[in-house]
């Protein structure tokens, strides 16, 4: 019995040798401080304190490229494919808007001709003897200018017209002859078409459309900005999860180490080094899958931030300097939602959407209204040319003497100028069809799909302001995860170490140390996961506010990345087609603004 007791004592003796340089070994120095970004004065949550990794860090093939976050978000706005091709879609509109302003820049015409005609004589008023034949040259020349009117719809034209023809005839007073006519002509709209027609529609329309273009620009950037944030967190994310998983290998193989010491003086059952090998295997395939995610997380960073494959960055490797702080930060639900009221890029959108489709509809009226329109024509004319010596009266057939008179073209001016021969046309043009009109239909159907967008406007507002709340609490119970992991892991810690020292003297077992690396390896986890996912939370907090959250990255879930978002929007109706352009119809539903909507409850009544 004695000899027992000795051989005992003896055993624990050697154990505690054995457990100080284990305990020494396993003690993590301590970390070098990290880059945090500017915080308000609220009292910190201290971020997850991961263990050093004794062997080489994991990095990714390529040259190391140091990237601060504000880099990434600013070589994105600058570098982006989808940003890039935004930014063209305005400038076709331009095109566009050019075209349909062409309609009312001046029209300058001009024709010249000249004709020669030889003819035959078929009556004796033609001044030409039987059996001969008469030879007549004409020089011709037109100029004119024409242009649409914007407003009012009209349009006008100036014309002036010159000739000289010289032809051998009895009964010609003048050879040759000058001609010069001067005509201006307006014609006006008074009913349909006075306010607004289709040319004029579709370039209001094309230019409300083109602030859209613009907006969706702006909306193209913030996304494209949220989402670099975003990933380029994930991709910190990852990194601290492959620290994580290389801490959680090495203690997992040191205890394998300890155990296999233990079997060999005897104190340690073997079948205990293999529930501690199988649980360094469950470490290592941690660390391969928390290294692979590090690879798509990279991969999709680089995605945001390079303009293709010749980008040097595209085959860098990304060394994210930036941590994510667990800093509060103050939240104002109630101003986040009235500037979310005032910024929301879809909100804007719906509100041009409807511009839009009022003016349509206001074309639509118009067309039903009776066609009226004022015609003017004014002209002058003026004549020159040598008067011959004789002329013939083409009743009686004689030859009459004439006094000659020098003449030319400077006398055909003169009359012009002079006003000596004007000529005054007016009238009224007059169109009504009768019966209801296919334009009448149309403009029932208009005014009631209008109604029903201005009806959406409230459940817009109403899911605008419920997602910002909902981004709000997001963050709120983010952060209060954040507090909660941080305890969590300390406790873990705590629980590890105290197990490890038990195990050391022999007062707890093999399976109690693996548990506990299992909950402090999950502790680790789980405090990583809840910082990335407030960071996340702010971004989208922010995004909520301006464009809203589609198409940005949602948390972060188990152990990969889940991207989504929220989809935010009203009904949507049909568009319509005016003088050649098709405009869109509305979008999420909000009213015009009172300026806008006025014609509605003067024209439809």
């Amino acid at each position: 019995m004695k000899k027992n007791v000795v051989v005992t004592a003896a055993a624990m003796v050697m154990v505690a040798l054995a457990a100080g340089p284990a305990r020494a070994q396993q003690a993590p120095p301590a970390q070098a401080p990290v880059k945090q970004t500017p915080a308000t004065p609220t009292p910190p949550v201290a971020p997850a304190q991961v263990p050093a990794v004794p062997g080489a860090v994991f990095v990714t093939p390529g040259a190391r490229v140091d990237l601060s976050i504000e880099e990434a978000v600013a070589r994105a706005r600058e570098k982006n494919i989808d940003i890039a091709v935004a930014r063209i879609t305005p400038r076709l509109t331009d095109f566009t808007i050019a075209g349909l302003e062409a309609n009312y820049l001046l029209n300058l015409t001009s024709t010249a001709n000249n004709q020669r005609v030889t003819t035959l004589p078929t009556q004796a008023t033609q001044g030409i003897a039987a059996g001969s034949t008469q030879l007549s040259q004409t020089e011709s020349w037109t100029g004119g200018i024409a242009q649409n009117l914007y407003r009012g719809g009209g349009n006008y034209t100036v014309g002036w017209t010159n000739s000289r023809r010289a032809a051998l005839s009895a009964n010609n007073f003048r050879n040759p002859q000058f001609n010069s006519n001067l005509a201006f002509s307006v014609t006006q709209p008074v009913m349909r078409g006075f306010r607004i027609d289709s040319t004029r529609a579709a370039l209001r329309t094309n230019r409300i459309s083109q602030q859209n273009d613009e907006i969706s620009l702006q909306s193209t950037i913030a996304t494209t900005a949220a989402n670099t944030r975003n990933a380029y967190w994930d991709l910190v994310f990852a990194i601290q999860a492959v620290d994580a998983a290389q801490g959680s290998l090495d203690i997992s193989n040191k205890l394998v180490q300890d155990n296999q010491a233990r079997v060999e003086i005897g104190t340690l059952a073997p079948i205990d080094i293999k529930s501690a090998q199988a649980e360094s295997a469950n470490r290592r395939l941690t660390l391969v899958q928390a290294q692979a995610t590090v690879r798509t997380s990279e991969l999709a960073l680089k995605r945001l931030i390079v303009s293709g494959t010749d980008d040097p960055i595209w085959t860098s490797s990304l060394n994210p300097v930036d941590r994510p702080a667990a800093t509060p930060e103050p939240i104002n639900v109630d101003a986040a939602v009235q500037r979310a009221l005032r910024e929301r890029t879809d909100l804007q959108q719906s509100l041009n959407n409807l511009k839009i489709s009022d003016i349509n509809l206001q074309n639509e009226v118009d067309a039903t209204r009776p066609q009226l329109n004022l015609t003017a024509n004014y002209g002058l004319t003026g004549l020159g040319g040598p008067f011959t010596p004789t002329v013939r009266d083409p009743i009686t057939g004689l030859v009459v003497p004439q006094a000659q008179v020098n003449s030319g073209y400077v006398d055909a001016l003169r009359n012009i100028v002079g006003l000596d021969a004007p000529q005054f046309t007016v009238g009224f043009t007059f169109a009504y069809p009768l019966g209801k009109s296919a334009q009448q239909a149309t403009v029932a159907r208009s005014k009631l799909s209008l109604d029903q967008s201005q009806a959406t406007l409230k459940a817009l507002q109403l899911q605008i302001a419920t997602d910002v709340a909902n981004a709000a609490l997001t963050v709120q119970s983010s952060l209060e995860s954040v507090q909660a992991s941080q305890t969590a892991r300390e406790l873990a810690q705590d629980k590890l170490n105290a197990m490890q020292s038990k195990f050391d003297v022999g007062m707890s077992t093999n399976y109690e140390v693996v548990q506990a690396q299992r909950d402090f390896a999950d502790a680790q986890n789980n405090e990583l996961r809840s910082l990335l996912n407030y960071r996340k939370a702010l971004v989208n907090f922010e995004t909520a506010q301006t464009v809203g959250t589609r198409g940005v990255g949602a948390a972060v879930s188990g152990g990969g990345t889940t991207t989504g978002g929220t989809t935010t929007g009203g009904a949507t109706t049909g568009g319509t087609t005016t003088g050649g352009t098709t405009t869109g119809g509305t979008t999420g539903g909000a009213p015009p603004a009172a300026a806008d909507s006025k014609f509605r409850s003067e024209s439809l009544t």
